[in-house]
């Protein structure tokens, strides 16, 4: 998306200006008119690569900031806005306080952006890789209809659940992760180092040995005379792989790929379905309209292949479908959380259902990662047994055969 600079006039008369990510200036249009602004003049701006760019050198060197200094930025706004501080004075006093200098910066850039007449949102929204398009449009909303303050609460209770949800994933899969680390540095140090010695000793009897034994001896000389091309390999399948994940087609793979995968492919799912409710149902609260929520949700999923889905819904929903058909065609949903969205449209409370549906999301998801361990280990045991056993045959089968040539 590209970023346009806008001018126009707010329901007062007073002139606003402001930035906006979009794909043309009729989307933008579109967003200043659903917020009460009267668009004047629309033009392109360069004006957010400009300010990424600017600090190349200190930017790599410098850590950007994190889930929880966006969560403490975004509830000191609550606290600031809440108890009436000025805008200015209260972002300077938290440029000051911030512990991550790269943060701390662009907090003085806004300051600065505001000083030169643009507003909150506008300036916000110059710094896409800090604040989303869903932070933005929300401080948008709450800025126009003078509800800055509930919006940063609404922020800051989006962000505490959506840090505690990655928490709980990144907990859940720290075990499995460790133990097949554990298993590949064993194999490695077996293959390279343990079983040549014991391949001398087999033959150094010149005994006909065991096709489990052949096999095991083959792929440890190969490793040991290959190794340096084996890392390279290795090296070039990591990096090869990331970047095929960078490409549009590659992202799309990978995100189906996670959906599909066997235990943890359904707890992301409904992760993010849940990250999808969540995101839906304080947009609507906050008064975005319905195709900018399913347009900025389908940007907060961080999953394109779910956020390819949504985008459908939001194209059947703009040929006058209801957001309960939508829903149906888009093939995520559990019937039960359907029935939710259902009711929701029928009584006008959307946001209230979505809230229900994300709470039973999370709730299904905090069960299956307390169990996951228990889900996974099995799978572990079972993948280590034959391990074992493949390498107990191929080293103890010669030296039964050879105990019983002795005796």
């Amino acid at each position: 998306m590209a970023a346009f600079a806008y001018r126009g006039r707010d329901a007062n008369g007073s002139e606003v200006v402001g930035i906006i990510e979009a794909e043309t200036a009729g989307a933008v249009a579109g967003q200043l008119v659903t917020t009460g602004v009267t668009p004047i003049e629309i033009t392109e701006s360069e004006a957010v690569e400009g300010d990424e760019s600017s600090n190349f050198l200190s930017g790599l060197l410098q850590r950007g900031p994190s889930m929880d200094d966006l969560i403490l930025f975004t509830r000191q706004m609550y606290s600031l806005t809440k108890s009436g501080v000025p805008l200015l004075r209260g972002l300077l006093s938290l440029a000051e306080t911030t512990r991550n200098a790269l943060f701390s910066a662009t907090i003085r850039e806004l300051v600065e952006n505001l000083e030169a007449g643009r507003d909150l949102a506008g300036s916000l929204a110059r710094y896409p890789k800090i604040f989303g398009g869903l932070y933005v449009n929300i401080v948008r909303v709450g800025e126009n209809s003078g509800q800055l303050e509930a919006a940063f609460e609404r922020l800051s209770q989006y962000l505490e659940l959506e840090k505690r949800t990655r928490k709980q994933m990144t907990s859940a899969l720290r075990y499995p992760a460790f133990v097949i680390l554990a298993i590949g540095i064993a194999i490695t140090i077996i293959t390279i180092y343990v079983i040549p010695v014991f391949a001398k000793v087999y033959e150094s009897f010149k005994a006909e040995l065991p096709w489990p034994t052949q096999a095991i001896i083959a792929v440890s000389n190969f490793t040991v005379a290959w190794w340096p091309a084996l890392l390279l390999l290795l090296i070039g399948a990591v990096v090869g792989w990331m970047s095929f994940v960078e490409t549009p087609h590659g992202r799309m793979f990978w995100d189906r790929i996670k959906l599909r995968m066997p235990v943890v492919g359904n707890i992301i799912m409904r992760s993010t379905l849940a990250r999808y409710a969540r995101a839906f149902a304080m947009a609507q609260r906050s008064g975005v309209p319905l195709l900018e929520t399913l347009h900025l949700v389908s940007l907060a999923v961080d999953n394109v292949f779910v956020s390819a889905r949504i985008s459908g819904m939001r194209a059947h929903v703009e040929r006058g479908e209801s957001l309960t058909r939508s829903s149906i065609r888009a093939r995520l949903f559990t019937p039960l959380v359907l029935q939710m969205v259902a009711v929701g449209e029928e009584t006008g409370n959307v946001d209230d259902m979505l809230d229900e549906v994300a709470d039973y999301y999370e709730q299904e998801v905090d069960y299956d990662l307390q169990n996951l361990s228990a889900l996974i280990e099995p799978i572990l045991i079972i993948f280590v047994g034959v391990l074992v056993l493949i390498l107990a045959l191929g080293v103890f089968l010669p030296m039964w055969d050879l105990a019983r040539v002795a005796f």
